[in-house]
């Protein structure tokens, strides 16, 4: 294997950063900042950068084994929903009403326009239930059936059925030419930490060398977590359907946690049981990253030194320019 295909694993800088792609963009967090840049309408990579500090440094109790992955999860939940709805902010999209939004607003004030927004998310949230959780259960009822001998093949297909389901989605999402370029952001920003992690020069020639797989991805994430819950629903496979369900919310936060810790030694191990266990995160990571060009490489380059200005400093005289130059290009076209 390619040795840009693989995290230099006595790095200091393993795990230092971590980080989101957004639309026409890349977010990169590190221990206690965040960076987002984003290339504007104009051509112009625009870069924010916010302190951070994770629970798990103000609580100890956040920061023990199990615990911290929840923390993690719920903590990286609220980041990504603000970073996207930031990211399109920074972009300079201006969001316009579509007409039926304009009728309801004028028909029946803001207040109906909110609460059909909220109608909207517990719909998705409704749908999101019915496609991974009960929809795979319902497959295997009827392929299986209800033997309590056979609890182990019942699990694996509904744990096969909800995976498969996953791809598919993510496999017609893809074909969104919006979203075929946030990929391309995605692999930009794996790239680019993994640059970073083996201690070589950020430059876009550089980084385009290095593997768009990276085994601390989100989407590893997921599917271990769907590994997981093949594993812990053999516990409630029998259960009725509803009541499964049910269960499967309730044992989230445990399989959340079993899926971050491995995640966490999957970052920093490369033994055998590591790459067959990782192996399926990476397989499916060929649907949710595409090969950036040198123009997504840089925004990802950017944020990540603006995430780590200590081993970056010339980034902080770097950011310092742009927003001075801003500042003029704004002043001159207010005169």
């Amino acid at each position: 294997m390619d040795k840009n295909n693989k995290c230099n694993l006595s790095s200091p800088r393993l795990g230092t950063v971590g980080g989101q792609a957004v639309l026409e963009g890349v977010m990169m967090k590190s221990k206690d900042k965040v960076a987002l840049s984003v290339r504007d309408l104009n051509g112009n990579i625009q870069t924010e950068v916010t302190d951070f500090t994770s629970k798990k440094e103000k609580n100890k109790l956040f920061g023990l084994p199990l615990i911290r992955g929840v923390v993690n999860f719920v903590e990286m939940m609220i980041l990504s929903f603000h970073t996207l709805t930031r990211s399109a902010d920074m972009l300079g999209i201006e969001e316009e009403e579509s007409k039926f939004e304009k009728w309801l607003t004028k028909k029946f004030g803001k207040s109906l326009t909110a609460v059909a927004s909220v109608v909207g998310s517990v719909l998705g949230i409704g749908l999101s239930i019915l496609l991974f959780l009960y929809l795979p259960s319902l497959i295997s009822d009827l392929t299986i059936g209800k033997t309590a001998d056979i609890k182990i093949l019942k699990s694996l297909v509904e744990g096969v059925t909800k995976m498969a389901i996953f791809i598919a989605y993510v496999g017609l999402v893809g074909l969104i030419p919006d979203m075929k370029r946030t990929f391309q952001y995605h692999g930009a920003e794996h790239k680019s930490i993994f640059c970073h992690e083996s201690e070589v020069e950020l430059t876009p020639k550089n980084v385009k060398k290095f593997s768009r797989f990276h085994p601390r991805c989100g989407t590893s994430f997921l599917v271990v977590m769907m590994v997981i819950g093949i594993l812990v629903s053999v516990f409630y496979i029998n259960f009725p359907r509803p009541l499964r369900v049910a269960t499967k919310l309730i044992t989230l936060p445990l399989i959340v946690a079993l899926g971050y810790e491995f995640i966490r030694y999957a970052g920093k191990h490369n033994n055998l049981l590591v790459r067959i266990l990782s192996a399926p995160g990476l397989w499916v990571q060929r649907l949710t990253t595409k090969e950036p060009d040198e123009k997504q490489i840089e925004v990802a380059i950017r944020s990540l030194k603006a995430a780590l200005p200590d081993i970056y400093p010339e980034i902080i005289e770097e950011l310092q320019k742009n927003d001075n130059n801003e500042l003029t290009d704004t002043t001159s076209e207010g005169q």
